[in-house]
């Protein structure tokens, strides 16, 4: 079988994209534009606010003016990123059949197209979520917690239904999403797939972990 080219890269050559509905207009939402591309290049503690001041075209003093700390930036990224995927994930819950292979691959789908949409983003929420102090961090990690609660309920329905054979249910639940939360690390329009065909490889490896055939259609 001929294997499609692959054409690696940085990832910070992906563009540095939010979701424009809920992105802060102006110049809040350049430096955020700015901070995540930088977060993702150089990690929290590698970018500075003099960093981030330059990469938006202003001074250090504006920046102060619209975010008061570096860590008050991350967080508001962090929560954009998993407000993004839980929004997602819960509309695909609520549009999917009654069957849990159907729940389960709308769910799998979801955040395979979330992390392909936003690599950078979900890089930084996934990797950076440590640098937030407790208090900043709960929002993301409660947010997260629903997300992952979707997954279970999913599993084990369809466990006790005999759809799925599954023999440890979060540890299933934790493979699923793991797979989904790499796509970040790679994904961009240069690569030999669309979104749509990974997001589909990606549902038949998810039924595959529970043992179920692929969904009809």
């Amino acid at each position: 079988m001929t294997q499609p080219p692959w054409n690696p890269r940085r990832l910070t050559a992906v563009a540095a994209d939010l979701p424009q509905d809920v992105t802060p207009p102006g110049t809040r939402g350049r430096i955020l534009r700015a901070a995540l591309k930088l977060f993702a290049e150089y990690g929290f503690a590698g970018a500075s606010i003099r960093d981030i001041a330059r990469e938006v075209g202003i001074n250090s003093a504006t920046l102060y003016a619209h975010y008061p700390a570096k860590e008050q930036i991350l967080a508001e990224l962090i929560r954009l990123g998993h407000e993004e995927l839980h929004r997602r994930m819960r509309e695909a819950s609520a549009a999917a059949g009654d069957e849990p292979t159907e729940q389960l691959a709308a769910l799998v789908r979801a955040q395979v197209l979330t992390h392909a949409d936003y690599p950078l983003l979900a890089l930084v929420a996934n990797h950076e979520l440590h640098a937030l102090s407790p208090e900043r961090a709960a929002p993301a990690l409660a947010l997260r917690e629903e997300a992952r609660q979707l997954l279970l309920t999913v599993l084990a329905r369809g466990a006790a239904a005999g759809a799925f054979d599954i023999e440890d249910i979060p540890l299933t639940g934790i493979a699923i999403g793991s797979l989904g939360m790499r796509v970040a690390n790679w994904f961009g329009p240069d690569q030999p797939y669309t979104r749509d065909q990974v997001a589909d490889a990606f549902v038949g490896f998810a039924l595959r972990l529970v043992g179920s055939p692929l969904p009809r259609g």
